[in-house]
């Protein structure tokens, strides 16, 4: 049996190797960047219900794209602190284009999705 993930920085490696095919991550870039301009409506409009759809979208884009593309459970169900985290990091890369970088450095250090 594998040892429990202790801190972020165990984590972030099978987050990556959870995320390895560019649809998937361009799922949750885009959920990721719809929701904060879903909260920034929210909060200029003053409508409630938007930061519901600002927590809601990314969620439900994320889940569609590890059932349909990754085939992986998503991350949010074991660590979900840690997977938004890692999120708002992959998209942070994803946007300076460094994502790919990423996947491939975690593969290489031979690391398995499945604890994700």
């Amino acid at each position: 049996m594998a040892e429990p993930l202790r801190s972020f920085a165990e984590f972030w490696p099978h987050y990556v190797l959870a995320h390895r095919h560019p649809v998937t991550r361009g799922f949750h870039c885009a959920g990721t960047l719809l929701g904060w301009a879903l909260l920034v409506m929210a909060l200029v409009r003053r409508e409630p219900w938007l930061v519901l759809a600002a927590l809601a979208v990314p969620y439900l884009l994320a889940w569609f794209s590890h059932l349909f593309i990754e085939h992986n459970r998503p991350a949010t169900f074991g660590h979900p602190l840690w997977s938004w985290r890692a999120d708002h990091k992959m998209v942070g890369l994803m946007l300076v284009g460094r994502m790919g970088e990423e996947v491939r450095r975690a593969a290489g250090a031979g690391g398995s999705p499945g604890r994700a």
